[in-house]
């Protein structure tokens, strides 16, 4: 029979008689036979898969944030590839290269560096939305205030007596951690208090030593500004190793709701990003760009507002009264 007349029979066309797709179909499962996407997708001239290439996924942001861009995604009857890159410019690179190879209908990207090489999605013509972290070349771009959250958080610390905060963020290159690290020394500079920063790599296995190193000083912080959640957790066990307590001996506040913060003991003061939403708006551009085409030059940028959440880590306890 045919080519035509398989390829109906294989992607269950009705106009084909029953039988013969069975036949068909029969046929192709002894041979072993397994459609080339690729090609296929070539054909069609597009495909209703997208690409989702995040930093880590253990970190919860990017948890909530991919479930947003999924769903989103769903409804708008495209499926979802996870490309987890783990901070590694080898991974990264290679991971948008499969996305432009297979020819996804559309990429949404939170990149390792501002400079990160998105060459073979775009000159492929893929759609592209970058999120959390800006790229000197790219698509549509969504983001929390980082700048902004980070001088409230740090405003709330001095207004509760804390006197020495310091700022533990990532290393300068990494854009989201650099503008939060920027909205911390705005803060000190204005109240004329000395800037403490410590910036730990991610994967760091050193990370717990090098804030005991801190704590340890003539000088020590008496309150911490982590530009994530994960790092929040370096503070916290470094603080357990001196047997020091948050909100007591030690003021502490972060960035994102993780799902563990109301549960430790007291409960973790955070600046929250509308992670999800983050996501969701993300992929609506991105279904607006498949369909109405992608212009670099015609990007857009949507901030959503960060909360500051107030809990007991960074509430000292009330002075006895005299």
């Amino acid at each position: 029979m045919s080519v035509a007349t398989v390829s109906r029979a294989l992607n269950n066309t009705r106009s084909v008689d029953p039988a013969l797709a069975d036949r068909v179909r029969t046929a192709a499962a002894e041979l072993g036979y397994q459609p080339n996407a690729i090609a296929r997708n070539l054909r069609r001239r597009g495909t209703r898969v997208w690409a989702l290439v995040i930093p880590n996924i253990d970190n919860p942001f990017y948890t909530a944030l991919a479930r947003g861009v999924e769903e989103a995604a769903s409804e708008l009857g495209f499926s979802v590839l996870l490309y987890n890159t783990d901070e590694d410019e080898g991974r990264e690179h290679r991971y948008l290269d499969v996305a432009g190879q297979e020819r996804v209908a559309g990429a949404v990207l939170v990149p390792r560096a501002r400079d990160s090489d998105v060459s073979s999605l775009l000159d492929a013509g893929i759609p592209l939305v970058v999120v959390d972290r800006p790229l000197d070349r790219g698509g549509d771009f969504v983001t929390a205030a980082s700048f902004e959250g980070a001088e409230t958080a740090t405003e709330h610390l001095l207004s509760e007596q804390w006197r020495r905060p310091a700022c533990i963020s990532r290393p300068a290159d990494t854009p989201t951690a650099e503008q939060r690290r920027q909205g911390y020394q705005a803060v000190v500079d204005r109240h004329g208090l000395p800037s403490v920063v410590c910036q730990i790599p991610f994967h760091a296995e050193e990370g717990v030593a090098m804030v005991d190193e801190l704590l340890a000083g003539e000088d020590a912080p008496d309150s911490f500004l982590t530009v994530d959640s994960m790092l929040a957790l370096v503070v916290l066990q470094a603080l357990r190793r001196r047997r020091l307590r948050t909100g007591r001996d030690v003021g502490l506040i972060s960035f994102d709701d993780a799902v563990w913060a109301q549960v430790v003991e007291p409960p973790l003061s955070v600046v929250a990003q509308p992670a999800y939403e983050i996501g969701v708006a993300a992929a609506r551009l991105l279904s607006e760009r498949i369909r109405d085409g992608f212009d670099e030059t015609g990007a857009r940028t949507v901030t959503m507002r960060t909360t500051l959440i107030v809990r007991g880590s960074s509430r000292p306890p009330p002075s006895p009264r005299g």
